[in-house]
């Protein structure tokens, strides 16, 4: 989704500490890279290969065609794109997954007019063994929220698990939803809410599943995950200042935890893993030990109490920003 510049003239207003994120903090100076492909100017997700060392799977927000690239961070370059068939004209594409099936989920789940549309779209397809221009035939399947359309720009597969979580993007209470046990292409798959979260533009599990990361505008925080939701206040994550603060995804290992952004020539910052409470960084699974899956929270459910401290500020910022946001709205083109 694209913000005015004014977003970042607020956001320093509201959230002092963003000038010293964007100038000083270990986030800026750590390593990352520069996404150089032209094609790429609305980066909205990124997904950490498992098969191609340093390679990132993203997308444009919209207004580019049914396209997944592959990045190589070691030199910001394109190595592949994938065209998906099989599927309808996308319509808002918001978030890339990897999940441990070995397939790229990415969500078609943004709706800038604030859910106007009934149902959203998730792809589905394996990721490519080979890293090379490929066309492949993708699952469709369709979404709705049980209680009612929303917009969203985040998509969370579960790495030991496969459940699909979305995060809704709202003015007033967004929220944590959980998708089926099993997505169906034949059918509707209906998300239920099962936390109540902040403003969130992306997110993304560890990949032991034992933590969720989210991001939004003016914060980044890692909450521990238990029973199928993200628990208490989490923890502050010194992501980097960022304009447009579209994605955030660790690296294959859990070492680091890197944040993306939309523009010509985006810069994906890199941030290291704070260790956990009595532990080290979230290290990657063992595939031969993936350990117990995550049970799932009650279905239509409501928790995430702990999301609410802090909220003031967020919602402060978030109000300021809502004439810039609404002028950008783009109309709907249609059903795919």
């Amino acid at each position: 989704m694209r913000l005015l510049p004014l977003t970042a003239v607020i956001a320093l207003a509201v959230l002092p500490g963003s000038a010293a994120a964007a100038a000083g903090s270990p986030a800026a100076g750590a390593s990352g890279f520069t996404i150089t492909d032209p094609r790429i100017k609305e980066s909205s997700g990124l997904a950490a290969s498992r098969i191609h060392p340093g390679v990132y799977w993203t997308h444009n927000d919209s207004d580019d065609g049914p396209y997944v690239y592959a990045v190589d961070s070691a030199t910001g370059r394109t190595v592949a794109r994938v065209t998906l068939t099989g599927i309808g004209t996308p319509r808002d594409v918001e978030a890339i997954s990897l999940g441990p099936d070995g397939q790229l989920y990415v969500g078609d789940i943004g709706d800038n007019l604030g859910g106007t549309w009934d149902h959203v779209w998730i792809y589905r397809f394996p990721e490519p063994k080979q890293l090379a221009d490929v066309t492949v035939k993708a699952e469709q399947f369709t979404v709705k929220y049980a209680d009612g359309a929303r917009n969203a720009e985040a998509l969370m597969v579960h790495p030991v698990t496969g459940r699909v979580y979305i995060a809704s993007k709202s003015e007033d209470k967004g929220g944590l939803y959980e998708g089926p046990q099993q997505l169906s292409a034949s059918g509707t798959n209906v998300f239920k809410r099962v936390a109540d979260l902040p403003w969130v533009t992306d997110g993304a599990f560890s990949p032991d599943g034992g933590r969720l990361t989210l991001r939004g505008y003016f914060f980044a925080r890692t909450y521990p995950w238990k029973d199928g939701r993200p628990e208490g206040e989490g923890e502050r994550v010194d992501a980097p200042w960022q304009g447009q603060a579209e994605s955030v995804t660790y690296s294959a290992d859990g070492s680091t935890l890197l944040f993306g952004s939309e523009g010509a020539s985006s810069r994906v910052v890199a941030v290291p893993v704070k260790p956990a409470a009595g532990g080290s960084a979230t290290p990657a699974p063992d595939p031969a030990k993936p350990g117990a899956p995550a049970a799932p929270g009650p279905a239509g459910g409501q928790g995430g109490g702990g999301f609410t401290k802090g909220a003031a500020v967020l919602a402060l910022g978030t109000v300021l920003v809502l004439g810039a946001k609404r002028l950008l709205r783009r109309r709907p083109r249609g059903d795919a």
